[in-house]
C-alpha cells in the first residue's frame, strides 16, 4: 500500500511539471489597454479670460497709495476666479475694509479686505497683478485699518 501512494504521488509530480500540459493550456487575455485622458491644459481656457479687471483698474490696483498699519502675514491661496476684482479674503479683519497686501520682494497691490474663515485667499486679479504663479501658495503681508 506504501508503495502505491508513493507511485501516485510521484506520477501527480511528474503530471503536473509536464512542459506539454502548459503549452495545451489557453493563454491568457493580456489587461485591456488604459483609457487615453486628455493632457491637463491642452485646450483649457486661460486665466485671463476669467480676469475681468481693466488696464486703468490694474494701474490704480499697482499705483502707490498710504499703507495703514500691518495687520499681520498670512498664506494665500487663489480665491475663486469667476469673482472680478481685488480682494483678499481672511480672518484677520472682522469687516470690509481698503487695505493692501505685499509680497516678498516688495511688490504690493490694493484690495478690498473681506472677512473669512479657513485658508485665505486672495483674488485673480491680484494674484495676475503680483505676478504670481495661480498655483503658488506666497505668504503676504497685510495692511489695513
Amino acid at each position: 500500500m506504501k508503495s502505491f501512494g508513493l507511485a501516485a504521488t510521484a506520477c501527480l509530480l511528474l503530471l503536473a511539471c509536464n512542459p506539454a500540459r502548459e503549452a495545451a493550456a489557453p493563454p491568457v487575455a493580456p489587461p485591456p489597454a488604459p483609457m487615453a485622458r486628455p493632457i491637463p491644459g491642452g485646450q483649457g481656457i486661460g486665466a485671463e479670460s476669467y480676469d475681468r479687471a481693466t488696464e486703468a483698474d490694474r494701474r490704480a490696483a499697482l499705483a502707490p497709495q498710504p499703507v495703514g498699519a500691518a495687520l499681520g502675514k498670512v498664506t494665500v491661496a487663489l480665491g475663486a476666479p469667476t469673482e472680478p476684482g481685488f480682494w483678499l479674503r481672511s480672518a484677520l479683519v472682522s469687516g470690509e475694509q481698503p487695505g493692501r497686501v505685499e509680497v516678498e520682494g516688495g511688490r504690493s497691490v490694493a484690495v478690498t479686505l473681506r472677512p473669512g474663515e479657513g485658508a485665505a485667499q486672495l483674488s485673480l486679479s491680484a494674484f495676475r497683478a503680483l505676478g504670481l504663479g495661480l498655483t503658488d501658495l506666497p505668504v503676504v503681508t497685510v495692511y489695513g485699518g
